[in-house]
């Protein structure tokens, strides 16, 4: 799996990062924090003037070419970055409306005044069919006292109709950088709006929605905390591997195989990594030790050596593997 950043004939991409490069190593690193403005324009985010086009198919007769209506079916199109024509993005229906990537940023942007958050990365995937843009807050969670999380509000946007606007709350640990999103009871962690009339209305409350963000972080830092001081055994451990990667008896001997080698690693994880310095031992170990297979170790596809490791990057930032680790919390907390 690519990593899929819009990448262009000039040889600049759509990404921007403040301070540190990505994996890809594609697009722009700032030398500091960022404004809204600073991340549409260096990302190439900005006057994209998303739209609807009416859609037309052409039957061919002997008499000719035939135009027809597409009802109730629009093209979404926007004004390319770079070459300023129009280009189509995808096939939506007619209650669709779109969200403009300045509006995306307008929402976030509302953080840096009331919480002292900065904008981290912003970027278009899929040739602008995906935007996302995330902002790091400023506090930084310590569990045990010595394990640092940081947390870090993302949100995302379609423009080809395959998912809704969407607002994540995702906390990082340091060490080992795993992504990691938890379902925590009392605390939400994320704001899907659907690309519908009221969506600007709705992205509208999702204001008052991100101040839920602080008290995601600290319910997240309770559990964490709880679990920290909460030992684990390995049968416990296993007991949590196995339900999230059930295997049956009848099941084929290529999934038992996998299912011994998933364990072995899992295992050698949480009892000899040195990313569980400090917290070897306990169910907070256990979940990290689950989150850094799921996230690096766990097979990727590819031929060759770099287009797995692209994979496994691809399996961090893209959150595919967000809801195991949801049932992973679930799990191992207490």
């Amino acid at each position: 799996m690519a990593h899929e950043i819009e990448k262009f004939t000039d040889g600049t991409a759509a990404f921007v990062s403040a301070n540190e490069s990505a994996w890809h190593k594609l697009g722009t690193v700032t030398t500091g924090a960022m404004t809204a403005e600073e991340a549409m324009r260096l990302a190439s985010l900005s006057d994209w003037n998303v739209r609807l086009l009416p859609l037309t198919a052409t039957e061919l007769t002997d008499d000719g070419a035939t135009p027809l209506e597409v009802p109730e079916h629009f093209a979404t199109a926007r004004t390319h970055p770079k070459t300023r024509r129009t280009q189509t993005l995808g096939v939506v229906g007619s209650d669709y409306h779109p969200v403009q990537n300045e509006e995306h940023a307008e929402l976030l942007n509302h953080l840096v005044d009331e919480s002292g958050a900065h904008f981290e990365t912003a970027g278009s995937l899929r040739n602008g069919r995906q935007v996302f843009l995330t902002m790091k807050m400023p506090q930084t969670l310590t569990i045990g006292g010595n394990d640092d999380v940081d947390l870090y509000i993302a949100a995302f946007n379609s423009h080809d109709g395959g998912s809704a606007f969407r607002l994540v709350v995702t906390p990082i640990r340091v060490v080992c950088a795993n992504t990691m999103r938890a379902a925590l009871n009392n605390a939400r962690s994320s704001f899907v709006v659907r690309h519908t009339a009221g969506a600007k209305a709705k992205i509208a409350q999702a204001r008052s929605a991100l101040g839920l963000t602080f008290q995601y972080a600290e319910e997240f830092e309770k559990a964490a905390q709880r679990m920290i001081e909460a030992e684990m055994t390995l049968s416990e451990l296993k007991s949590v591997v196995d339900e999230l990667w059930p295997v049956k008896d009848s099941d084929h001997a290529r999934a038992k195989t996998n299912q011994r080698v998933r364990w072995g690693a899992v295992s050698n994880l949480f009892e000899n990594a040195d990313t569980q310095a400090g917290i070897r031992g306990t169910r907070w170990a256990g979940y990290n030790a689950l989150t850094e297979y799921a996230n690096h170790v766990a097979p990727a596809r590819g031929g060759s050596a770099d287009a797995k490791a692209d994979a496994r990057a691809e399996r961090v930032i893209s959150g595919s593997v967000s809801g195991l680790m949801e049932k992973a919390f679930a799990l191992t907390t207490v």
